[in-house]
């Protein structure tokens, strides 16, 4: 059965959500509004011919740590998100609304919402119920329903049978998600490669080499770089993060997350504004364990 939820519901349900630490200062219906077994997918599929999924963006976006109705959500870039759950359908009232990295939402694009995957994303969805997948362009914060994984496009939703509420599998799209993002920063020569090729700026510590051991505390603030389902992913992450302090993993539930950690406010100043600058990464800061916002010091 077709769920239906009032617009004039979800929107007073969200008007008290200000705990936010974050950009993600603002949502409307339950998305974000600061600008807005597998089946193999085949070349006949239009959806993967559409331009438009890794057309550049009007910015990239990742945001930091933030809560809504007392859940914490946290942004990060993970090429191995391979996630299953239920997902729904972004209500058609949405359409030409601005999403949360400047685009304008279209019903008839094939595009979906996600609360912590970087925008834009590309990603196939695949029906669970039917086995058709479809590629979609994650471009919007939401929905903030702690049993939804995803939303999709009134399009996307039809293309591969969705009536309502269904349990899917999302799979980042690691080589067309890094080509949206390099063509969003402007990097289009270096799309195919992972990382962009910039000369960093080296800050200066008293860490040792390597990212297994900290040494004593000199301060209370912590940088988060990024979080991921792989541990693997993490190490290789922490040790090209050593430049920047002292950079370890810290195993948290299912997730390894990447912090440079042992900083004082000046520090973690420095090292948010290079990880921007450098590398471009929206880094979290957290202040003795506390997620606080990035731009507080």
């Amino acid at each position: 059965m077709k769920k239906v939820i009032s617009l004039a519901v979800l929107t007073a349900v969200l008007v008290g959500c200000t705990d936010l630490n974050s950009t993600d200062t603002s949502m409307v219906n339950g998305y974000g509004t600061d600008g807005f077994g597998e089946e193999t997918l085949v070349t006949e599929d239009s959806s993967l011919n559409n331009a438009y999924l890794l057309a550049a963006a009007p910015k990239y976006y990742i945001g930091s740590a933030y809560k809504v109705e007392d859940v914490q959500y946290i942004p990060v870039e993970d090429l191995t998100y391979n996630q299953t759950g239920i997902a729904g359908i972004v209500p058609a009232e949405l359409n030409g609304t601005k999403t949360s990295n400047g685009e304008v939402f279209d019903v008839n694009q094939m595009v979906a919402t996600s609360k912590t995957l970087p925008l834009p994303t590309i990603a196939r969805v695949t029906n669970l119920d039917n086995g058709q997948s479809v590629v979609v362009r994650v471009n919007n914060r939401g929905p903030f329903v702690n049993t939804r994984i995803m939303d999709l496009s009134p399009a996307a939703a039809q293309k591969i049978g969705m009536n309502g509420q269904t349990k899917v599998q999302v799979q980042v799209m690691a080589n067309e998600s890094m080509a949206v993002k390099n063509a969003t920063l402007g990097a289009t020569s270096q799309a195919s490669q992972p990382v962009q090729t910039t000369e960093t700026t080296v800050i200066t510590t008293t860490t040792a080499p390597g990212v297994t051991s900290a040494p004593a505390a000199t301060g209370d603030y912590s940088v988060q770089v990024a979080a991921f389902y792989a541990q693997d992913s993490a190490d290789t992450l922490a040790a090209r993060m050593a430049q920047y302090g002292n950079a370890v993993v810290v195993p948290e539930g299912d997730m390894y997350k990447v912090r440079i950690i042992n900083l004082d406010a000046a520090q973690a100043r420095s090292v948010i504004d290079a990880l921007r600058a450098n590398e471009g990464m929206a880094p979290g800061l957290l202040l003795n364990g506390r997620w606080i916002n990035a731009d507080s010091i």
